[in-house]
Parts: structure tokens; sequence; C-alpha cells
């Protein structure tokens, strides 16, 4: 059963980041987390969560702008082994806590529409990208400052998906090799992450084949409320 609920995640999780262009993490790391703990959770869903970035980020390459990423990809990378660090060293109930907290504060910035102020300025970009790195590390989830980042600047459409799995893939990258490093990537991680394999292409195939059928702000509603039950579950 715990194996169908992972594969069973992966699955929307894919589906739900090749419609929207972001979510994998937040939606498939709560619930790693219940099932696994963070301690497993983190490193299965630092080897998922780029792969699904990874294949979006070919399918939606040529509309990838690294002159205004850059900056984000350099300051995550300072931040990403803070994250995986504190995996061994901050108690699994603050990290599960904070999660929440951010789910929660993240699906009603984004139910409620709030407007930000125009980060025009570059420099914006490193303390977005080092926030962004540290929740990477540790929780595989560095999608929120980046999107608000991008929304301030405001990226079209295309742009947004694009930069966005391009910073995902990067930052993805170096997560792998902090996990490696810290010993994360046990057997029963790959074990899993090759079971996922099959759901993270079906999930992928499905979402970017009724991409255009499906009504995308409607769907995103339905998402972000999935994700502040889950941030209240996880709080609880």
């Amino acid at each position: 059963m715990q194996l169908f609920l992972i594969l069973l995640t992966t699955l929307f999780a894919s589906f739900t980041h090749s419609l929207v262009g972001f979510g994998c993490a937040l939606i498939a790391m709560p619930i790693f987390a219940k099932l696994l703990g963070v301690q497993i959770a983190a490193p299965l869903g630092g080897l998922i969560v780029p792969t699904i970035e990874l294949i979006l980020f070919v399918y939606y390459r040529e509309s990838f702008n690294l002159r205004v990423v850059w900056r984000l990809i350099v300051a995550a990378l300072v931040g990403i082994p803070l994250g995986v660090w504190s995996l061994r060293q901050v108690d699994e109930r603050i990290i599960l806590t904070l999660l929440g907290i951010l789910l929660i504060f993240y699906a009603l910035y984004a139910f409620l529409r709030l407007k930000l102020p125009s980060f025009q300025h570059t420099s914006w970009a490193y303390p977005f990208g080092f926030i962004a790195g540290l929740l990477n590390g540790a929780y595989n989830t560095s999608g929120p400052p980046i999107i608000i980042y991008g929304n301030c600047r405001g990226w079209g459409p295309a742009e947004f998906k694009a930069n966005l799995q391009g910073f995902f893939t990067v930052a993805g990258a170096w997560v792998i090799v902090n996990h490696a490093i810290n010993g994360n990537l046990t057997p029963f991680v790959w074990q899993h992450y090759a079971y996922s394999l099959g759901a993270i292409a079906l999930g992928i195939w499905l979402g970017l084949k009724l991409d255009p059928y499906i009504d995308e702000a409607m769907f995103r509603k339905i998402v972000l409320g999935m994700l502040i039950v889950l941030g209240v579950m996880m709080i609880l």
C-alpha cells in the first residue's frame, strides 16, 4: 500500500507540474514525509522532482532566458548545501510545521492574487535564490520564492514555465550531489525512485496531452485548495 501511494502521488505531482509549470514538490513532499519520514522523503523527492523538471525543461527549452535566471541559480547553489545539512540537525517536526506554514501562505497568496512589489533591480534575485536553495536542499520545495520572483518580474507564460524548469533542473542536480555526499541516497531510495519512473512518464504525458483542453485557472484553484489541506495536516 505504501508503494502504491508513493506512485499515485508521483503520478499526480508530475501531472500537475506539467500542466502549470510547478507544484510537483509541493504536492509530493508532504505525502512522502508522512509515509516515509523526512530523512527518506527528502532524498527520494530529490531524485524524482529534478527528473520531472529536466524532462519539462527539454520540452520548454526554446523559451528559457538564462540572462534573467543565472543569479537565482548562483544564490541557490550556496543555499542548497545548508538546506541538506539541516536535515540532520533540525527536528523533523519543526521542518514539517514550517512546510505546512509555507504551503498555506503560498496557497493563500495565489488564491487572493495579492499584488507584490516590482523587483526590477536584478540584485533581488540573490535573496530569492538563496531562500529557494535552502528550501530545495531541506525539502525540495524551491518553487514558492522563484514563482513569486517571476511574478514580480512580469515573466510571460512561456518564459515563466521555461525559466522555472531551467532553475529547478540546475538546483535539483546540485541537491542530488549534496544528498550523495551526505550518504542519503540509500538502496531503498534508489529502488523507490526506479519504481516511480513509470508514474513520472505517465503523469507528464497526461499533463502535456490534456493541457490544451483543461481550464488551467480552475485546476490551479483545486491544487491550491489541496495544498492548504496538506499544510494544515503538516502543522497538526
